[in-house]
């Protein structure tokens, strides 16, 4: 049975390939996808994002620091037993370079992976010399690949490891779904977010935020994007992401949607949204 939500593209096409490479940023963009509400789309957002980017020429690496490793299966890295991944990174100083894997049959796309190591990260780095600033080292340390675009998808929480990520970031991204309850807590994300920029990293800029789960039979989905459109403008993406069972199945095969079913309207959606943050970045 075919999905409905599925186009006529061929099996293994690439959508956006109609229109070419896009521009590369003048310097390395660090997003931070958070958002402490579980369930809003993070992983979902960081790996078809960075898909969709590296599809169009640029290099993009996702680094997972989520403990339950999502955007690490999603991408098809081995991230189970012993491999080296970013606990081995922030806890025990191992270089990046020994962690970064390329993704199978995405040229340009890289992932360093979490296992569930990174769990018990947020204890250790307590104790830590300089303990906010040890993602920010390692990817300074990095240089095997000049990279267009780093995304880190961070846990469900505001503890060390999202701390980590905002230090290293120069912008935020925040997916917000399209639901009830969408703006809760988004004001101590926020809160946090300022004395991150007060005190660690004064750069932080929140660029972006996304909407997700968009189910446009619904009054309410309309009336949350118009509320997040009023609170915070521009910096809301125009293109939004609508439910779609492809962006929820393709995981399980180890692929991004945009691999899976390049003619969903997930895919679609996320390809857009990818294609505005890459003129609005060359545009700065």
């Amino acid at each position: 049975m075919v999905s409905r939500e599925t186009s006529t593209a061929a099996p293994g096409d690439t959508i956006g390939a109609r229109d070419g490479d896009w521009p590369r940023p003048p310097k390395t963009r660090i997003f931070t996808v958070a958002n402490q509400k579980g369930g809003v789309g993070k992983t979902t957002t960081s790996v078809n994002l960075a898909a969709a980017l590296s599809i169009h020429g640029l290099r993009v690496l996702v680094v997972d620091l989520d403990p339950q490793g999502n955007a690490s299966t999603a991408l098809s890295i081995e991230h189970r037993g012993d491999v080296p991944d970013m606990y081995k990174v922030l806890v025990e100083d191992v270089p990046l370079a020994e962690v970064v894997k390329e993704v199978p049959e995405m040229p340009g796309l890289y992932c360093a992976p979490a296992t569930i190591d990174l769990a018990g990260a947020e204890i250790e780095l307590v104790s830590m010399v300089a303990r906010e600033a040890r993602l920010q080292r390692a990817l300074a340390a990095y240089t095997q690949v000049e990279f267009d675009y780093i995304l880190i998808d961070c846990p469900p929480s505001l503890g060390l490891l999202t701390v980590n990520a905002l230090m290293a970031a120069n912008e935020l991204l925040i997916p917000i779904q399209c639901e009830y309850y969408a703006l809760e807590g988004l004001g101590q994300l926020l809160r946090n977010v300022d004395l991150v920029r007060a005190h660690l990293n004064p750069t932080l800029d929140l660029s972006t935020i996304l909407l997700t789960m968009y189910d446009g039979r619904t009054r309410l989905a309309s009336q949350v994007a118009d509320e997040v459109r009023s609170h915070f403008g521009d910096t809301v993406l125009k293109n939004v992401i609508p439910r779609s069972v492809r962006v929820s199945e393709a995981p399980s095969y180890g692929q991004s949607v945009m691999t899976y079913d390049p003619g969903s309207s997930g895919a679609m959606a996320y390809m857009d949204a990818a294609r505005e943050i890459a003129y609005r970045g060359a545009a700065v």
